[in-house]
């Protein structure tokens, strides 16, 4: 029958997951490349986010060579956010930290339109753009950035860029086997980067910390491998070469976008350069969300995907194999060959989560909360199937309208 059918699908997802994370792990010990060019961080901001201040604070913590200067934006000075960031020009007095009112609503897309104007005031060849909750290790900028190292060195000695796409340093030694090829010069013109999520205690900020370690990360590397290199971004890290940015008409083309991030790596990619990911992981705050706004959450997130990627929403059907198997055993009667399968499927998902979750995003929190996948899995497929119903997203507390993945004011 087709859930069995479905179900065996979902195991060959799982299987080929895990094999694309295993070659992320793999592109993990390549060498680092000796390239730190000066940098604008931007930070479009609105209220205080769980977190925020250590967010803020890891920025300022770098272990960077190149020259760094942290462009903070608000519509407005009344933002809770501008104490946030007085307090940080307080603690770190050494570091270039500017705010910067940026007034203009130049689109649906209050982030983008703040974007726009802080890009205007940034002094660098280079700009890193990500959400004001992300919280980063003290070598973010030095593994992110030498992302952008030229492919042939001044001594000519090519770099090289894994089979996963990760493009990880000049001259690396001989590997043991042939996971990388060598390639011609096409220049990197974004980098981006996996992140985990750091849930604040409800269990629906628990599931969807889960879901992005455990499901969504393993969906970019798999989607990485099978398109043979990324086309689009995610918004935990969107490091761009100006004139890569320059050449896509800036940030101005996304003002009414819902899905910026992937909208600015697509337009990067299709203006003939890479997009780039970093080794680097990143962490995300999940607020404490009640049951309305978690569902309204990940309304938009499924919403964005299905607008952004068809048919690759559609695809998301193959990856709810543990939903598939538990659906295939209740129509089948508990037969015990739906009983092997759900077995088998429940096996590989636990596989992938812990390989996922704690290896390759070095989440420790996934283990104690292994047996929270199995609903984390059905609550996902569930709103997978609502995504394809309505056009509506709330979000932060506006309520949109998605029309060819463009942000319209709904009517109320």
């Amino acid at each position: 029958m087709l859930t069995t059918v479905l179900a065996v699908a979902g195991m060959g997802y799982f299987v080929a997951a895990l094999m694309a994370a295993r070659r992320f792990l793999r592109a993990r010990r390549a060498p680092l490349a000796d390239f730190a060019p000066d940098v604008s961080v931007l930070k479009s901001l609105k209220g205080l986010d769980p977190g925020m201040m250590d967010a803020f604070r890891s920025h300022c913590q770098q272990s960077y060579a190149g020259e760094v200067e942290l462009l903070f934006g608000v519509a407005s000075l009344e933002d809770p956010a501008v104490t946030a960031v007085e307090q940080l020009k307080a603690e770190f007095p050494e570091r270039r930290i500017r705010l910067i009112e940026c007034p203009e609503q130049l689109g649906t897309n209050g982030k983008v339109s703040t974007l726009v104007q802080l890009a205007e005031q940034a002094s660098y060849p280079f700009l890193l753009v990500n959400d004001s909750d992300i919280t980063v290790g003290p070598r973010y900028l030095e593994q992110v950035m030498a992302c952008f190292a030229p492919a042939e060195s001044s001594s000519g000695a090519k770099a090289r860029v894994y089979s996963d796409g990760v493009m990880r340093g000049l001259n690396p030694p001989p590997p043991s086997e042939s996971s990388f090829s060598e390639i011609p010069a096409q220049e990197v013109g974004l980098v981006t980067a996996l992140y985990r999520g750091r849930a604040h205690g409800t269990l629906a900020s628990k599931l969807e910390a889960l879901n992005i370690a455990t499901a969504f990360q393993a969906g970019v590397l798999l989607s990485k491998w099978i398109e043979g290199g990324l086309h689009y971004g995610l918004g935990s890290t969107l490091a761009v070469r100006r004139e890569a940015l320059d050449k896509i008409g800036g940030f101005l083309p996304l003002v009414n976008h819902l899905a910026d991030d992937y909208e600015l790596g697509a337009r990067v990619a299709q203006a003939g350069y890479r997009v780039a990911l970093s080794v680097e992981v990143v962490e995300t705050n999940i607020a404490p969300y009640g049951w309305r706004d978690f569902i309204d959450h990940q309304l938009r997130w499924e919403r964005a995907v299905r607008e952004s990627r068809p048919w690759g929403y559609a695809g998301l059907l193959f990856t709810h194999g543990l939903g598939w198997a538990l659906v295939n055993a209740l129509a089948s009667g508990l037969s015990p060959l739906s009983l092997g399968l759900l077995g088998l499927s429940c096996l590989l998902r636990l596989a992938l989560a812990v390989v996922m979750g704690d290896g390759v995003l070095g989440d420790r929190r996934v283990l104690p909360r292994l047996w929270l996948v199995p609903l984390c899995d059905l609550v996902a497929m569930g709103v997978w199937v609502a995504g394809f119903a309505g056009n509506t997203i709330v979000w932060r507390g506006e309520r949109f309208a998605l029309k060819d993945g463009k942000l319209e004011k709904a009517a109320r």
